[in-house]
């Protein structure tokens, strides 16, 4: 069992919880009664902030969030809280996840079947998943918090539809205007996707191809990567640096 240090839980108790959380993010909290909702705190402008995992927990629920964005997350929460019952505090239990046989009351990861479980427990287990996570989101386009999701980042740009990250059902929340307006855009001219690398270059290095930008490569796996593109412009060979990329 994967025993995570990198990640936060955020507790959230009150009688006004699910619902303060139902109006601030891109997905319907209602589902953290059931597994796992994946989703993100966007600002007013739809630029990501935040993502992370619900889930319902006793008379409240849990925010799964990578530690290095919970403080800013539990800021923002706070900043939205005003007058509602609800109370913001750090969780003691544990975040696991593998791909292997699954613990008693794991929950299945929402984003794609490849990721395996997650677990919330007391125990904090030993590292002894041998699981290739940066593999598994190169092969399955899956961004990662700080990585390939940035205060720059639009979700859909990102994938978060393809992930079951947002609902465009569930009504208001903020930045859900942007959100909606690049839905019903006939096509994204930009996003993420799998690139084909030959050689390699640190995240983050600008892409060019014929001497213009045309985006950014990110993790990178087995001669394969992920890449924020603009798509008329990555028709043919980029360069990221000393490396060599495609478009699969």
């Amino acid at each position: 069992m994967n025993g995570m240090t990198d990640r936060t839980l955020l507790r959230l108790s009150g009688s006004d919880a699910q619902d303060f959380l139902q109006g601030l993010i891109t997905n319907d909290v209602t589902g953290a009664q059931n597994g796992l909702v994946y989703a993100a705190l966007l600002t007013p402008q739809g630029k990501y902030i935040a993502d992370f995992f619900a889930l319902a927990h006793g008379d409240g629920l849990l925010i799964d969030v990578a530690t290095s964005h919970s403080p800013l997350l539990a800021q923002r929460l706070a900043m939205y809280r005003l007058r509602a019952d609800v109370q913001i505090d750090e969780s003691p239990l544990k975040v696991s996840r593998g791909t292997g046989p699954a613990p008693d009351s794991a929950l299945q990861d929402p984003r794609h079947p490849a990721l395996g479980w997650r677990h919330y427990s007391d125990n904090d287990s030993a590292d002894t998943d041998t699981t290739d996570w940066d593999a598994l989101r190169v092969a399955h386009v899956i961004p990662e918090t700080g990585i390939e999701l940035t205060p720059d980042t639009y979700i859909l740009e990102a994938g978060f539809e393809r992930l079951n990250g947002v609902d465009f059902r569930k009504g208001c929340y903020v930045g859900q205007e942007i959100a909606a307006r690049m839905k019903h855009k006939t096509e994204l001219k930009k996003g993420l996707v799998q690139v084909a690398i030959t050689g390699s270059a640190p995240v983050g290095t600008d892409l060019t191809a014929d001497g213009k930008p045309v985006g950014t490569v990110f993790t990178q796996s087995g001669g394969h990567a992920l890449a924020y593109l603009r798509f008329d412009r990555a028709t043919g060979p980029m360069q990221a640096g000393e490396a060599v990329v495609h478009r699969t």
